[in-house]
């Protein structure tokens, strides 16, 4: 139908509602850690791909839903990376404490406050590509019809955005198979 259509398409998904608040430190420049600090981080979505057979990329509305539950999910938490190669995150055998250390800096948080994420470091970016490779999982975006692309947006302060674009399997193996 649409298949070779000039046309590009995409949906797009940002709302109020997307806000959450969550606390974190990221390291840089090899041993430089900044305080624990706080943001009001603003995510938003877009999927690219062709027309369905009812003249839908993807559903906005399942697209808004999967990307609330993620933030309702990281607000009010403190976001901690667990692949950092100096950032040591440790629960306590009773699950109710989280441990992080970097270097001789020593942070202790109830396990209920926290989120570890698997990510090497707590940047917008990162947290980012989590969001994206997360919505592509739940909502199982690899498996729909011919979708392309989803690029994940998180503002991490007004004006200050972080985009991750990440390609989509179906759309991968077939422009692998067409490319032979």
């Amino acid at each position: 139908m649409t298949e070779s259509s000039p046309e590009t398409w995409s949906v797009r998904v940002t709302k109020d509602t997307l806000v959450f608040s969550a606390a974190h430190f990221i390291t840089f420049n090899g041993n430089v850690c900044e305080r624990i600090h706080g943001h009001n981080w603003r995510v938003e979505a877009e999927i690219e791909g062709p027309l369905d057979e009812n003249h839908y990329v993807f559903d906005f509305i399942a697209l808004r839903d999967g990307l609330q539950t993620l933030v309702q999910e990281l607000d009010h938490r403190v976001l901690l990376p667990d692949r950092h190669p100096m950032i040591q995150v440790k629960v306590s055998e009773d699950a109710r404490e989280v441990t992080t250390t970097f270097e001789d800096r020593r942070w202790v948080f109830p396990q209920e406050d926290c989120v570890i994420l698997p990510i090497e470091n707590t940047t917008a970016e990162l947290i980012s590509r989590w969001i994206g490779q997360t919505l592509i999982l739940r909502l199982k975006l690899n498996e729909q019809h011919g979708l392309t692309r989803l690029r994940v947006s998180v503002e991490e302060n007004f004006g200050q955005w972080a985009n991750c674009w990440l390609p989509l399997a179906k759309a991968e193996i077939g422009k692998r198979k067409a490319e032979k």
